[in-house]
């Protein structure tokens, strides 16, 4: 008999041992999926990937409009002063501390400010920045009651995104008051307004091309910021001089 050949017999006794002792199956350390279906095979006999699955980016929900629907927009001056008081939109729904604009149609100067100061309560520019401005129009010749004055917020906000505003319509919000108030001239206070009225925040002061008002043009001025102006004494001869370009030798023009 061949020595490396187990006999038959040697074989049942082995597995008689076994199962005697008992093992009568065999076992494996790793699971098998006994019932799992076979993946499909490629061409080449490999088997695919499994694809990653598609995530979807979040869709943003779109973003309010100041103001809200323009339809919906005054188109009077008088409507357009309780409006500015209620309108929920012009603030992220917030209407406690708003300040409302001030004067008549068709003023001599319409004065656009970024919003109001802190202490202005029931009248724009009531406080320290509003009795230099006051002064600045005295020196002009100018009335305060010959002036309308108006701000691109409706409450004082040390720190508003002008980006975000922007986006979201302020400058047309702002425009359009103008419109409503069509004055004589426009003196805008602070790059950060007239950049809502399409103008280069880049040129701090200067004169700004004229604003086209339906069938008529606005002539209009920009100077710093009243802040600035309150810090900086040669900020405020600069603005005297620009405003004797603007306005020449009859200051505010005729009515």
């Amino acid at each position: 008999m061949d020595g490396g050949a187990l006999a038959p017999g040697a074989i049942a006794a082995a597995l008689d041992w076994w199962r005697g002792a008992g093992v009568d199956c065999d076992f494996t350390d790793d699971a098998t999926a006994w019932l799992a279906q076979e993946p499909p095979q490629t061409a080449n006999n490999s088997v695919p990937a499994a694809a990653a699955p598609r995530v979807l980016p979040p869709v943003a929900a779109p973003r309010a409009q100041i103001g809200g629907p323009r339809e919906m927009w005054p188109q009077s001056l008088d409507a357009f002063g309780a409006w500015w008081l209620a309108e929920p939109s012009l603030d992220d729904g917030q209407t406690a501390a708003r300040v409302p604009p001030r004067g008549a149609q068709g003023s001599r100067l319409m004065v656009l400010l970024e919003h109001p100061e802190a202490d202005d309560t029931a009248s724009l520019m009531s406080g320290k920045q509003g009795a230099m401005l006051r002064s600045l129009l005295a020196a002009l010749g100018l009335d305060e009651h010959q002036a309308y004055f108006a701000s691109a917020l409706p409450r004082h906000m040390p720190l508003p995104d002008w980006s975000a505003l922007a986006a979201d319509g302020l400058g047309a919000v702002t425009s359009h008051h103008v419109r409503l108030v069509q004055p004589q001239r426009l003196l805008i206070f602070g790059s950060n307004v007239s950049s809502l009225l399409g103008h280069d925040p880049a040129n701090r002061d200067g004169f700004l091309p004229d604003l086209g008002q339906d069938a008529r043009r606005i002539p209009a001025l920009v100077a710093p910021g009243l802040s600035a102006l309150a810090a900086r004494p040669r900020g405020k001869a600069r603005l005297w001089q620009a405003l004797l370009d603007w306005t020449g030798a009859d200051l505010m023009g005729t009515n």
